[in-house]
């Protein structure tokens, strides 16, 4: 049966209202900075928005320091105050962070320079993660930006994931607040996450790439080096 004229007209203004709900969602997707599409559902309170630019510190057991960074030269060691670091003087060529589980330990000056592309990464001790946590841990690295993983050696519990200016160690492959830290803190683009800069962001180099350079090696990285740091090691700060 053909629609009167009324009916017509609020077929019109029904769709017309649809129409800008769907547009208003889907920016508001868009726009919100730090937001991620592949994060668990379980962690979708700790995306980063405006109002609450740093929800890793509403996560039991991350720790924070404020770092401004900066490039040593080719070789040089730097003496961390974390282990594994979360942030300060690193390599001037970044780890390769593209969603790589590296089945060997890192050099962590490369790594820190990840993680100042906005990168998490994540590492664990193979003493006490056995193969099932390894692969629960490998299962939120493999393909997804901005993550990478390594064993690292001399850690101190047997798991670590760290981001720019923040750690979170914790003892099971299962434990929720991974997931959390991660949509927490990568590509963290947000404004006052530092009380003592407000002008810095969740990570110095927003929009930082995790690409391959043609100069790290993915296949043969440069390794943790174990040995006892050297007099002219660099501070971290």
């Amino acid at each position: 049966m053909a629609h009167t004229r009324h009916g017509r007209v609020l077929d019109a203004v029904i769709g017309v209202l649809v129409a800008a709900v769907v547009v208003g969602v889907g920016a508001f997707a868009l726009t919100r900075p730090g937001i991620t599409d592949d994060s668990p559902a379980s962690a979708s309170g700790f995306v980063p928005t405006t109002d609450d630019p740093d929800p890793a510190m509403r996560i039991p057991g991350v720790v924070k320091k404020f770092y401004v960074g900066g490039h040593v030269g080719p070789g040089k060691r730097v003496r961390y105050q974390f282990s594994p670091p979360i942030g300060g003087r690193h390599d001037a060529v970044w780890a390769t962070c593209t969603g790589i589980v590296y089945p060997v330990a890192l050099r962590s000056e490369n790594a820190v320079h990840s993680m100042e592309h906005g990168a998490v990464w994540v590492t664990y001790d193979p003493a006490r993660v056995d193969a099932a946590g390894v692969a629960a841990l490998a299962g939120r690295v493999q393909g997804r930006d901005h993550t990478l993983m390594s064993p690292y050696p001399t850690l101190d519990r047997p798991i670590s994931i760290q981001s720019w200016g923040h750690q979170l160690k914790v003892d099971r492959a299962d434990d929720p607040r991974i997931d959390e830290f991660i949509t927490a803190t990568r590509q963290n683009g947000q404004l006052g996450v530092y009380p003592e800069d407000r002008r810095y962001a969740g990570h110095p180099e927003v929009g930082g790439t995790c690409a391959a350079t043609g100069v790290y090696d993915v296949a043969d990285p440069p390794r943790f080096d174990t040995s006892p740091l050297p007099a002219d090691a660099v501070p971290d700060a």
